[in-house]
């Protein structure tokens, strides 16, 4: 990962659950930072969403503060105090306003956050920031994911270029309702909070939220993306011409495409990226419910885990999706093998290639609703005994 100017991390061992491994990261960005966030749909968010959603709303940051191994979700009043503390502790070692830092947290629900623990850590994480920090940022996040996860590119604004950094971490509890887990975008664009807002929600939704491991939306989902605004370059505004932001946003969405894509392919005790086009729905809503909820069936997940070319499964999630579908006229390919038309078995269909294609590391299943044109592709992974050994012991 290259260093970008504008943004240093560091990472350090606080102990707040994990023993001898990096838990805890600040990031601290240059004065003038503008900042975009996308979060949980989760009734029950934790209180750093919380803290964070109220904090955009003055659209600038100053500082980052993530800790793993203990959301700091219903933990009630000792939450909230967690973050005010927190935020108050970093901004007077940055030199900032408290609602200049964000605070995010992943990890057990329920448990309160040692505070007097991450506190004590500030002073030693802030001693060893480094624009170069970014590997060891994307594996301090980590909780039961096994590889860190980061990805980066560059785009042109006018003759000038940028550079877009981004890590992320999430292996279960995965299923958008905004966004997944949590991941941090940074950029030495200049850019408006509130263009940073549009680029930021557009490339979420094709890429966080068509990505899925096991239905379940995290209390903590948090993307948060910030512009340091130190590179030179033609003058950004909300009246600015589409074509001057297209190759950053082309950028943005292929950084954020290939962290959700990490996600997936990490999903806890997985074995197999599994790629969903819909297609010939009637709309692109309706191709992306039918597409997830392919991607949430626990039999089609197992099937797929087996190396079961079980088509049947798949109509049978398309038809509970609860949208509009015909089974005369639906269509079912896995890896480019047409199976079932129009609402059978294909004659003669040979089902050798399927299983071949099965057993890779890769899976694609195509769906064609055949009633209109509108599609949609998401992303999940098969379901292994390896979820319920991680998730069975997860606090233990």
């Amino acid at each position: 990962m290259p260093a970008l100017a504008g943004a240093e991390c560091g990472s350090v061992a606080a102990g707040i659950r994990y023993k001898a491994r990096e838990d805890m990261t600040v990031f601290r960005f240059a004065p003038g930072t503008t900042v975009a966030g996308v979060f949980t749909m989760n009734k029950c968010p934790g209180a750093p969403v919380d803290w964070c959603r109220a904090a955009l709303k003055g659209g600038k940051a100053r500082a980052l503060v993530v800790n793993a191994g203990n959301s700091n979700v219903f933990t009630g009043k000792a939450g909230r105090e967690t973050c005010e503390r927190t935020a108050a502790e970093t901004a007077a070692l940055v030199g900032c306003k408290p609602r200049e830092v964000f605070i995010a947290s992943t990890g057990v629900i329920g448990e309160r956050l040692p505070t007097d623990v991450l506190l004590a850590a500030l002073p030693r994480v802030m001693e060893g920031l480094q624009q170069e920090g970014w590997a060891a940022a994307a594996r301090a996040i980590m909780t039961t994911d096994t590889f860190p996860k980061a990805a980066t590119r560059t785009a042109r604004i006018g003759d000038a270029t940028v550079t877009i950094n981004g890590i992320a971490k999430g292996s279960g509890m995965i299923a958008p309702d905004m966004a997944t887990m949590l991941s941090f975008i940074a950029t030495d664009a200049k850019i408006p909070g509130a263009v940073l807002q549009k680029l930021l929600t557009r490339g979420n939704a094709k890429s966080f939220n068509c990505v899925t491991v096991d239905s379940d939306t995290s209390t903590s989902d948090t993307v948060l993306l910030f512009a340091t605004g130190q590179a030179k370059h033609p003058r950004v505004t909300a009246d600015s011409p589409p074509s001057l932001l297209r190759d950053f946003a082309r950028a943005l969405e292929e950084v954020l495409h290939e962290l959700a894509l990490m996600v997936a392919r990490d999903g806890e005790g997985a074995q197999k990226l599994i790629t969903i086009n819909v297609t010939g729905a009637v709309s692109a809503k309706s191709a992306h419910r039918i597409g997830m909820a392919i991607a949430n069936s626990p039999l089609v997940k197992t099937a797929i885990a087996g190396e079961d070319a079980n088509w049947g499964r798949i109509v049978m999630a398309v038809g509970k999706a609860g949208e509009p579908a015909d089974r005369d006229k639906l269509s079912v390919a896995v890896g480019g093998t047409w199976m079932a038309r129009e609402g059978g078995v294909i004659a003669g269909y040979d089902e050798t290639p399927v299983v071949a294609h099965m057993k890779g590391r890769e899976v694609e299943i195509t769906v064609d609703i055949g009633l209109g044109r509108g599609k949609a592709t998401v992303w999940t992974c098969d379901l292994t005994h390896g979820y319920i050994d991680i998730n069975g012991s997860y606090r233990s």
